[in-house]
C-alpha cells in the first residue's frame, strides 16, 4: 500500500485529503484553519527546506507526494520536486489553469512589489486580494490613495488602509457591493484560478475597473500534472492506496 504526502494549499486539496485514509498525511503551512474531521493524519508546520522534507519522506515512509500548494508558492513547490528526487519517489502535482482574460477585460501584468506600485500611481481607491503580502508595506501608502486588503482573516490597517477578513467562495452580488461602497478604481489579484475567487474579476469587466494582475511564477517539472481535481482522483484510483 503506498503512503501519500499531500502538500495542501488550495481548496481542492481538502477535497483530496476528505478520500485518504489514516496511513496517509495531509501537510499544511498552518495559515488559515486546521480541518478536524479528517481520517487522515494531519501535519502544520514546515519542514526546513528540500532537505528536511526529505528526510520527513524516509522518516514516515512516504511513497507519493502529490503537491497540491498553491501556484505562487513556488519555493514549497520547488522544494518538493527536490525532496521527491532525493528521495526517488514520484511528486505528482495538482495546478490549476490560469484565468484568461475575457472581452471587455483591461488587465495588466506586473513583476513583483516595485512594478506593481508604480502601475498603482494613477488610481486611488485599490483593492488589494494578494493575501498578507501588502500589510509590510502599509507605511508606503502615498497619502491620496485609501487601500482595501482583503486577506483570510483580519489585521491591523491605518488611517489610509482598511484590512477586511473574509474567506472565499464570494458570491458577485456580495463582490458588486464591495466595488461601490469602496468605490475601488483598480483590482489587484494573483492569477490563482480558482473559481471561487473569480467574481471579482467580472465585476472589475462590468465597472471597467483595471485589474493588475502579479505575474504567476515558474513552477518544476513533476513526474505527473493534473490540471483539474478530477484528472488527480483518476489518477489516484489507478494508485495502490
Amino acid at each position: 500500500m503506498k503512503r501519500i504526502l499531500l502538500l495542501g494549499g488550495v481548496t481542492e486539496a481538502l477535497a483530496i485529503a476528505r478520500t485518504l485514509g489514516p496511513e496517509h498525511i495531509y501537510s499544511l503551512a498552518g495559515v488559515g484553519r486546521v480541518p478536524s474531521d479528517l481520517a487522515c493524519q494531519v501535519r502544520v508546520g514546515g519542514y526546513g527546506g528540500a532537505e528536511g522534507l526529505a528526510q520527513f519522506i524516509r522518516d514516515e515512509g512516504v511513497d507519493l507526494l502529490l503537491d497540491a500548494t498553491h501556484p505562487y508558492a513556488a519555493q514549497i513547490s520547488q522544494n518538493a520536486a527536490t525532496a521527491a528526487q532525493l528521495t526517488g519517489i514520484p511528486c505528482w502535482a495538482l495546478r490549476r489553469p490560469a484565468w484568461q482574460p475575457q472581452a471587455g477585460d483591461d488587465w495588466r501584468d506586473v513583476n513583483g512589489w516595485a512594478e506593481l506600485i508604480e502601475a498603482l500611481k494613477p488610481f486611488r481607491r485599490p483593492l488589494f486580494t494578494l493575501g498578507r503580502e501588502p500589510l509590510q508595506h502599509l507605511h508606503e501608502i502615498p497619502p491620496e490613495q485609501f487601500w482595501t486588503l482583503r486577506a483570510l482573516d483580519v489585521y491591523p490597517g491605518n488611517g489610509r488602509c482598511e484590512v477586511i477578513g473574509a474567506r472565499g467562495p464570494f458570491l458577485i452580488d456580495d463582490e458588486r457591493a464591495l466595488f461601490e461602497r469602496r468605490q475601488i478604481d483598480v483590482l489587484i489579484s494573483k492569477n490563482s484560478g480558482s473559481t471561487a475567487t473569480e467574481p471579482k474579476l467580472e465585476v472589475a469587466r462590468e465597472r471597467g475597473v483595471p485589474v493588475l494582475v502579479l505575474r504567476r511564477p515558474i513552477l518544476p517539472g513533476v513526474d505527473r500534472e493534473f490540471l483539474t481535481l478530477e484528472e488527480t482522483f483518476a489518477a489516484l484510483a489507478t494508485t495502490a492506496l
